[in-house]
């Protein structure tokens, strides 16, 4: 690719922060520059890799783009476009974010199966994998910190649009898995990777994309829990108790009385993460964390309280009863065990086949470093992110309708309520009786561990997704109450 010129740094630097994927919408671009151009498909339409460095707050992000070229832009791509360049540079035509177009994608899976080298860009295959080469790359339509190309029903190609120095960990556990035997993931067919000291990429390559089995079959945790939720809060309310009965709030038991019931696949959800962790953690092994470590842990956890307090004012009615659920696991110290985990686990992070439950993207929180991604930690920590989630699937689609007349709010939050617990009881139940940590016999390193993912959702919301803020802080007020 020719060298580019300032027209289309000014082009990305006015485009980047109105995508999905972008994680520095709370704050300006101080400067944008281009790392590393590879052109991947030559003529019209033209294919080109790129690696921008984006500089914020002292702080330098690196993000991936495939950008197409054309002539003349189709109608379907419009949406997509990101501006025209008038011939500087030797670029001339439409430039736009080619991820949306299939007749630009399909080349990335003949580079795969023919474990090609484009300068610095390394394309791989699995060992005994096949690869379809005659297929065109769909953009899925799901809400991913990525972006995700499906090939027919074969293949799903997940590009990290935002990148980490090194071996990405979702390749990294994944292939771990895979080698383990585990029938809860998806099998790794290839990657790309940026070889070892490209754009100050370090002395190991850094992971680019991964290809996967697609699950065609699948259906979405997420939407799955939804449905449930929308067919429980349309049940009509039961009726108040008699005259001069006690009052009190719905049961949980209430949430599978008459539709709207996700119990049974919670508690087979739970038992398939006590399964991954076991393989989790005869892949990589188990440690014990001292005391000490415990107590650095809760550290942090306080730091991070600070640091979202200042940052979004709503969460600070909360931070008393925060702080009190840290020090109570300070206090309470004591050698843990600590291995490999998902580090990011929630419903959308799981799938429903024919076959049983398969879990997807262990790359870590998006927030996270990379060292913090790697770092073992207790397994309870991923049952903690899964309870966070079944708060969020609970009051979703309330949040959504936005302002609700007090007397329907109330009466909505109660069914909440009810779903929550109702399944959070069952996925801790089946985690327990497939041999993981009871999180009953827990509970303080549970709470713990649940606040302070709550912590990092409310600045994850309000840094890229502020009209979901309400949601977590919802569940936390109803939580710390």
């Amino acid at each position: 690719m020719p060298p580019l010129d300032h027209s289309l740094v000014r082009l990305l630097a006015g485009w980047l922060p109105g995508q999905r994927w972008f994680g520095g919408k709370d704050g300006p671009i101080d400067d944008l520059s281009i790392g590393t151009a590879t052109e991947l498909r030559t003529g019209d339409p033209g294919l080109h890799h790129l690696i921008l460095d984006v500089r914020q707050n002292g702080t330098t992000d690196r993000y991936q783009v495939l950008l197409g070229v054309r002539r003349e832009l189709p109608d379907p791509l419009r949406p997509v476009e990101i501006g025209r360049l008038s011939g500087e540079q030797g670029i001339e035509g439409h430039v736009y974010d080619a991820v949306h177009d299939p007749e630009l994608t399909g080349p990335l899976l003949a580079h795969m199966a023919n474990a090609t080298t484009v300068g610095p860009l390394r394309f791989r295959r699995a060992p005994g994998a096949e690869l379809r080469t005659d297929l065109d790359g769909v953009p899925s339509a799901a809400e991913q910190s990525n972006t995700s190309l499906i090939f027919g029903d074969v293949h799903i190609l997940k590009l990290f649009r935002r990148l980490s120095h090194g071996v990405n960990p979702d390749l990294e556990v994944n292939l771990a898995l895979s080698q383990e035997g585990s029938g809860h993931v998806p099998a790794v067919h290839g990657w790309i990777e940026l070889e070892p000291g490209t754009d100050g990429a370090g002395n190991e390559p850094t992971t680019l994309a991964l290809l996967s089995e697609y699950l065609r079959s699948a259906t979405d945790g997420w939407q799955l829990a939804l449905t449930s939720v929308r067919d429980w809060l349309a049940q009509p309310t039961p009726p108040g108790p008699p005259a001069g009965a006690p009052s009190g709030p719905l049961e949980a038991s209430d949430a599978g009385a008459a539709g709207g019931d996700f119990a049974a696949e919670a508690e087979r959800l739970g038992a398939a993460t006590a399964e991954v962790h076991r393989d989790l953690a005869a892949a990589f092994g188990v440690a014990q964390a001292p005391p000490s470590r415990v107590r650095d842990t809760v550290y942090a956890m306080n730091e991070q309280l600070d640091q979202v307090s200042a940052a979004v004012p709503e969460i600070r009615p909360h931070a008393h009863a925060l702080r009190a659920a840290f020090d109570e696991l300070a206090a309470g110290a004591a050698a843990l065990p600590v291995q490999r985990v998902h580090g990011d686990y929630h419903l959308g992070q799981v799938l429903r086949t024919d076959t049983g439950w398969v879990l997807l993207d262990f790359e870590g929180e998006p927030a996270r470093t990379p060292a913090e991604r790697r770092a073992p930690a207790h397994p309870l920590r991923d049952v903690a992110g899964m309870l966070r989630s079944f708060e969020y699937a609970a009051r979703f689609l309330i949040a959504r309708n936005g302002d609700l007349p007090p007397d329907t709010a109330d009466a909505l939050e109660l069914r909440a309520r009810a779903w929550a617990e109702r399944n959070r009881k069952a996925f801790c139940d089946g985690y327990a009786a497939a041999g993981g940590h009871d999180p009953a016999a827990h509970a303080a390193l549970v709470r713990a561990f649940e606040f302070d993912k709550a912590v990092y959702e409310i600045r994850y919301e309000a840094r890229n997704r502020p009209a979901w803020l309400p949601v977590p802080l919802k569940s936390l007020a109803h939580l710390t109450g």
